[in-house]
C-alpha cells in the first residue's frame, strides 16, 4: 500500500511541475508578445512624428486630370507610395477613394492615380526622402453639375497616417 501512495505522490508532483511549466511558459510568451507590440508602436509613432508632407502645387490638365506636387518636408523617408491614400470630396459626388495605378505609362483610368515623376530624388529611387517632391496625376470621375466650376477637396494620407489637404477649384 505504501508503494501506491508513493506512485500517487510522484504523479501528483509530476503533474504540478507540468502545470507550472505551462503557466510560466505561457506567461513568458505573452510578455514577449506585449513587449514586441509596444516596440512596434514606438517605432510607428517615431516614424509618424518624423513625417510631414505638403501639397505644393495643383493644376488641371483637362476636365478630368488633376496634377499634384507633394513634397516631403519632414525628416523621415516615405517609402510605401503605392499605399498612399488619395481621397477626393466635392458636394456633387461626395467622397471618392482613388486607387493606385501601377502602370507608369499613359493616363490613369477614372478613379485612379499614378506617379508621374520624382523631383530632387538623389538618394533612393521611388521613395520620398526629405526634400523630394512627387508629381502625381489623378483621374477624377466626372460629376454631374450645371455649374461651370466647383470646389474639390483632396486628402493625401501616407501609410503611417500623416495627411495633407488641398482645395482646388475644378471645372
Amino acid at each position: 500500500m505504501a508503494v501506491a501512495e508513493l506512485i500517487g505522490a510522484a504523479i501528483g508532483v509530476l503533474l504540478l511541475v507540468i502545470v507550472a511549466y505551462l503557466l510560466v511558459g505561457s506567461t513568458l510568451s505573452t510578455a514577449e508578445t506585449v513587449v514586441t507590440a509596444q516596440k512596434d508602436m514606438t517605432l510607428l509613432n517615431d516614424a509618424r512624428m518624423r513625417t510631414s508632407i505638403i501639397v505644393s502645387d495643383e493644376w488641371i490638365d483637362n476636365s478630368s486630370y488633376m496634377n499634384f506636387n507633394i513634397t516631403n518636408t519632414g525628416e523621415g523617408t516615405v517609402m510605401d507610395l503605392p499605399h498612399l491614400d488619395v481621397f477626393s470630396f466635392d458636394t456633387l459626388t461626395g467622397y471618392t477613394y482613388l486607387t493606385y495605378d501601377s502602370t507608369k505609362s499613359g493616363s490613369p483610368d477614372p478613379g485612379t492615380w499614378q506617379i508621374v515623376k520624382f523631383y530632387n530624388a538623389h538618394i533612393h529611387a521611388d521613395e520620398m526622402d526629405p526634400g523630394v517632391t512627387l508629381w502625381i496625376k489623378a483621374n477624377i470621375p466626372a460629376g454631374e453639375t450645371a455649374d461651370l466650376f466647383h470646389l474639390d477637396n483632396f486628402q493625401f494620407t501616407t501609410s503611417n497616417g500623416v495627411s495633407a489637404y488641398s482645395a482646388v477649384l475644378s471645372p
